[in-house]
Parts: structure tokens; sequence; C-alpha cells
């Protein structure tokens, strides 16, 4: 074990090597494993344009999908659905859904990939209007156009890549056909290192977490998990501090004095840096959960409330929103007050100003 190494060590640890210094927008996505989530919700801008405005050097919201068709990236499922590079992508497809469509589901398909064919770039409304498949229920007890869920459902199975998106809206085009792996195991072993490049450190249990998430990713090698989890293990460094196994690369060292600036980040929560909430309150001591779908009366912390990092301490949260162009926060915190620290405020005042920047707000 590495010397002066605990908790404190792991936290600086989590907190440096996730926030780098601002870089280009496609050395941050390589930077956090390849890979960046995304959510649709916008409170006070979308989960991935909160990541990335930490990460790369004069970011604005919005700026991910502005950009997206010249850049090296697609949208695709990984563990979660987000942006993801080539490289990365191409470790999983072609992908076999775990989900089996009949006869008749693919005699649909088969004519939603005709007219994306006709088309070049589809949009789902030009889709449905050719087609008239009509709303069909979804996932979550919602209506949706049939469409829709068979040009997302191909995307998942490899026949379409995502160009662009047409206000939000994603608009599709067929994809070249894949290579298909001649190694599973090494595809299996370089997913479950992108992962842990993006979240580390980690404890064992979400290291195995996120190995067994890898099932959406690469249903096809689903029985693979297992063994991936015993291999990572074994090339992986690790420690066990207070009765927690704690696992990261092998080239890092958590213990060698990392240092943090003295700044405030309001961090979106599905940040790299509070994403495990196992390992959130291992590192910080209380509980975050995301609260968006929750009722709102049974909401203890808001909406979208954003965690809190001052220096390498989250140490509360923020709820934010543009009124009439200006931007308004509702700040909470754990220990029922804001720090006392010299400079705290300034820090605060900061952060507060490079988010107003980054919305572009008036001046």
């Amino acid at each position: 074990m590495p010397a002066r190494l605990d908790l404190a060590a792991l936290r600086r640890h989590a907190v440096a090597r996730s926030l780098f210094p601002p870089t280009t927008l496609m050395a941050a996505v390589e930077r956090l494993g390849g890979f960046v989530q995304a959510d649709p919700l916008r409170a006070p801008a979308r989960a991935q344009d909160l990541t990335l405005r930490h990460r790369v050097k004069g970011y604005r919201a919005g700026d991910l999908e502005r950009r997206y068709p010249r850049l090296p990236l697609q949208e695709d499922f990984f563990i979660n659905y987000g942006f993801l590079t080539p490289a990365l992508r191409a470790l999983m497809h072609p992908r076999s859904a775990r989900r089996v469509w009949d006869t008749p589901r693919w005699k649909l398909a088969n004519a939603v990939l005709a007219e994306v064919e006709r088309l070049g770039e589809a949009h789902p409304a030009e889709v449905d209007a050719a087609l008239g498949h009509g709303p069909v229920r979804n996932w979550f007890g919602g209506n949706s156009r049939l469409s829709t869920e068979l040009l997302d459902g191909l995307h998942y199975r490899s026949h379409l890549d995502v160009v662009r998106r047409d206000s939000g809206t994603r608009v599709y085009a067929l994809a070249m056909p894949w290579q298909a792996s001649t190694d599973p195991q090494s595809a299996m072993d370089a997913m479950a290192d992108a992962l842990v490049r993006k979240y580390a450190p980690l404890p064992a249990a979400s290291l195995s977490q996120l190995v067994n998430m890898l099932a959406g990713a690469a249903p096809q090698w689903q029985d693979l998990r297992r063994a991936t989890l015993a291999r990572a293990k074994q090339w992986l460094a690790h420690a066990r501090i207070d009765g927690v196994d704690w696992h990261w690369p092998g080239d890092e060292d958590p213990a060698r004095g990392w240092r943090i600036p003295s700044q405030v980040r309001l961090l979106a929560p599905f940040d790299p840096v509070v994403w495990d909430r196992r390992r959130f309150e291992l590192l910080w001591g209380w509980a975050y959960r995301f609260e968006a779908y929750t009722p709102a009366h049974k909401r203890v912390r808001g909406h979208y409330a954003l965690p809190l990092l001052w220096r390498d301490e989250v140490i509360g949260w923020g709820n934010l929103k543009v009124v009439d162009g200006c931007l308004q926060h509702d700040l909470g915190y754990v220990a029922g007050r804001a720090p006392r620290d010299a400079g705290f405020k300034q820090a605060l005042d900061d952060e507060l100003q490079r988010l107003h920047d980054f919305l572009g707000l008036g001046t």
C-alpha cells in the first residue's frame, strides 16, 4: 500500500484526476474514458454541457451539439446514453440486443431502414409521415411514435448513426457495416479499462457494478463479465482502506500529493466526480440523490440539485435557473451554513460568474 493512503488522499485523487486543467473538447472526452454521459434535462444546462464546461477551454452551453457533425464523436449507448469516441464505440458493435425482435417487428424496422436510405438523413417526423406507424406505449408508461421507437432500436442494434440534432431531436443515417471483433474478451477488457479511467478510484462493489453494466454496451458478450472483472482486478492497483477495497489504474499514485485549487465548482448530477453514489458516500460522508424524477413533495435538495465542490470537499448543493435572462441560485449546505474559510465567498462568486458566461447571459 502506498504511504499515507487514506480516504483524504483518495478524495484528492478522485477530484484532481477528473477535474484536470481545461483542454480541447476531444482531449477532454479522451481523458474521460472516451465517453460523456448525456441527459435531456436543462437545469440550467444539459448534463453533458455542465460536465464539459469544467474541462474544456472556453466551453459554452450547447457547444457539443453545435460542433457534433464535425467532431469524431457518435451518440450511442455505453453503460448509459451519451457521446463516444469511435474507438470506444467500435468495441461494442455489431451489437446483439437482449430484446429479440420477431418477424413482424423486423418487417416494420426494415421499412424504416428503407425510408432512412431514401432520405439520406432522416428526422423521425419524416419517417413517421412516410410510414404512418402511429403511437405506441413506451417503457415509462407514456406515448411515443412507433417510428421513433424503431429508429432508436435500430440505432442500438448497429444499423443507424446519429448524424446531428434538429432542435434537440436525433437525425439518423444508415451506419456503415461493422467489423465483428475477433477477440471479445479483449474488447470487454478495453471497455472495463475505459470505465476505470473515467470513474477511478473505485470501491470494489462499484467496480463490479460497472463491469456488470457492460451487459448494456455489449449484450452479446454478457457471459464474459465475470472473467472481465477478475482480469481487471489483476491489472488494477488496489488497497484496503477502512475495511473497503479500492481500485485505480496501476500507473497512478493516489498518495502522490495531488494539488487541489481553491475553487468552488457546481457539478452536474452525472459528473464523474459524483456519479457513483456509493463512492460519494464513502468519500464525503453524506448521501446525494438525483431527484428530478422524484415527486416534488418528497424532494430533499431540489429538482436538479448540483453538488457543490469546495476544494476537494462536496459541502452542499445548488439549484440554479435562468429567469428573465438572469441566473438565480438557491444553495444548501450539509453543515447548515456556508463555510467560513477565507476565500470561499469570492470563489463562489467566481463560479457563478463562470456559469453566467457559460450560459451566454447578458452582461
